[in-house]
């Protein structure tokens, strides 16, 4: 299996093996469920389909309930497609087959972690794009520290060119974060402890692939 989806639960640290403290995201990954399982000759390429997370059957359209019990499970919250798997993990891939932490990880190996960023909402130049402001206050300058400063030239062109990099919304980005290690995997709780910190709040889903 090329992945699993899991929900973040918070940070926290570890010591490694030569006492050195590093900061870990705690995630629950798993169980997943295989709801599709895709195939070159049925789809044109092979893929498989995993849920996660439960939801109530009043909030599901009547086609995902039919297409969840196909796979005789119930309604899940989140559903992620890993494409072209490797074909050592071809006896997992059978429609309903329950997939856990410990059939996709081992302790030390390295992940990439896709999760979407925190939203921050309509931010302006210096929380968005980090710029310094216009500067002092002398000389008139009272109102203008957190300006964006120039739009650009006047006469000629004579618009603010493409790109500029100006107020907006910021967050809400999906994010992949690559090669971070595989700390600790406590398959009774379905945690896995990877090092570093990864995008989106807590609670929120994160796809862990290989």
């Amino acid at each position: 299996m090329p992945g699993i989806i899991g929900k973040k639960i918070g940070m926290t640290s570890v010591f490694g093996p030569e006492g050195v403290n590093i900061a870990c995201t705690v995630i629950e990954a798993g169980p997943c469920i295989v709801t599709q399982v895709k195939s070159d000759e049925t789809d044109g390429y092979r893929a498989v389909q995993l849920a996660f997370g439960e939801k109530k059957e009043k909030n599901t359209t009547k086609a995902a309930i039919g297409h969840f019990k196909k796979a005789n499970t119930t309604p899940k919250r989140a559903i992620v497609e890993f494409r072209d798997f490797s074909t050592e993990f071809d006896g997992m891939v059978e429609l309903g087959k329950e997939i856990r932490i410990q059939d996709v990880f081992a302790e030390g190996d390295f992940v990439d972690a896709v999760g979407t960023s925190k939203g921050k909402g309509f931010q302006g130049v210096v929380k968005r794009h980090n710029f310094a402001g216009v500067g002092g206050q002398t000389h008139g300058q009272h109102n203008r520290l957190r300006a964006p400063g120039s739009m650009g030239n006047a006469s000629f062109a004579s618009r603010v060119p493409k790109g500029k990099r100006l107020a907006g919304r910021m967050g809400g980005d999906q994010v992949k974060l690559m090669n971070l290690q595989v700390v600790k995997i406590m398959p009774e709780q379905n945690l896995i402890i990877v090092s570093g910190s990864l995008p989106g709040a807590k609670n929120s889903t994160v796809i862990l692939q290989k």
